[in-house]
């Protein structure tokens, strides 16, 4: 069980809602078990797909940046030190505002599957 990991050897990826992720834990990597984590970033002017996860709560911790949440029928404006919970079957996107890259922690309880994760808008 690989218990550590180390950000400079995680490969970043575009996952279905179209942010680019980074699995900082995940138990098809790492062992673990209940969770994962994840660090997104969302270019500025750029936003995610409306997606909804079944299963799956989130919460997400802004680290940097600004953006505007779609919560279901709510939107609202967060920035670094910010986090929103997501629950289950929730429909929701992130938009960057700013001028630079919105960077948002991800734990996913179960972990993130892209089996998870169904698309609500065309990309």
């Amino acid at each position: 069980m690989n218990m550590k990991s180390r950000y400079a050897d995680i490969p970043a990826y575009i996952t279905k809602d179209g942010s680019q992720i980074r699995e900082l834990m995940h138990p098809a990597v790492h062992g673990n078990r209940a969770q994962s984590l994840a660090e997104a970033t969302v270019a500025p002017g750029t936003r995610t797909q409306l997606h909804r996860h079944a299963v799956t709560e989130e919460l997400y911790h802004v680290t940097a940046g600004s953006g505007l949440m779609t919560l279901g029928d709510r939107c609202f404006k967060v920035g670094a030190g910010d986090t929103v919970a997501i629950a289950p079957g929730t429909p929701h996107r992130i938009e960057a505002t700013g001028t630079e890259p919105l960077r948002i922690l991800c734990c996913c309880s179960p972990p993130y599957s892209h089996e998870d994760t169904e698309l609500l808008e065309d990309a």
